[in-house]
């Protein structure tokens, strides 16, 4: 069997099917041509009992695909909050990283997924990691966030986290000049409050 089974009933969140599939010796970890496992399938369907199947029944929340998204990556990029706490809880890397060198919480951060941001910042995710393009979760919050209330919200859960909010980005250019030049007022304040120059 190459997984192709489980991942059809990954994707449409057929948790007996799983189940019933993993019983019968289909290979847990399996990858399609894309190199997604059956959990990472998952993930991207939102397939909560699909994915609580699998994970109890010891699939990988780490397993990397071709581009380096990992069901816990994946989870938390998207904000799809019950799959990401049941990786939390099954050996999540807060490490690793995606394919632009950035952990979950800088995705959870510019998508504007707050309850994301809050279980990732708890889970004790690096809330300084500089991705490849040289940025932080609080510059991505900022320079790709649209400063709504959401954005704001995920700006100050950064900086009360203790984000260091004078981290510029690759060309020198701190969080508070990014939030100056949009005109993002309100987070604006919570910068200078939290010290930013």
């Amino acid at each position: 069997m190459d997984g192709t089974e489980l991942h059809k009933a990954a994707d449409k969140n057929d948790a007996a099917l799983v189940i019933l599939l993993l019983a019968e010796g289909a290979e847990i970890d399996a990858r399609d041509g894309t190199g997604a496992t059956a959990l990472l399938i998952a993930a991207h369907a939102n397939a909560v009992e699909a994915a609580r199947a699998l994970i109890e029944a010891g699939a990988d929340v780490n397993a990397k695909d071709k581009i380096n998204d990992s069901p816990y990556l994946y989870a938390g990029a998207r904000g799809h909050l019950e799959i990401l706490k049941m990786t939390l809880e099954h050996g999540a890397d807060l490490k690793s990283t995606n394919r632009y060198g950035g952990t979950a919480l800088i995705p959870a951060s510019e998508r504007g997924h707050v309850e994301t941001v809050k279980t990732l910042i708890e889970a004790g995710v690096d809330v300084d990691h500089v991705n490849n393009l040289g940025w932080t979760a609080l510059l991505e919050a900022i320079i790709l966030g649209d400063g709504g209330p959401r954005h704001r919200q995920i700006v100050d859960l950064l900086v009360k986290a203790g984000a260091n909010v004078n981290l510029a980005d690759g060309d020198g250019v701190t969080p508070l000049q990014h939030a100056r030049t949009r005109g993002y007022g309100e987070i604006e304040q919570v910068l200078v409050a939290a010290g930013a120059r």
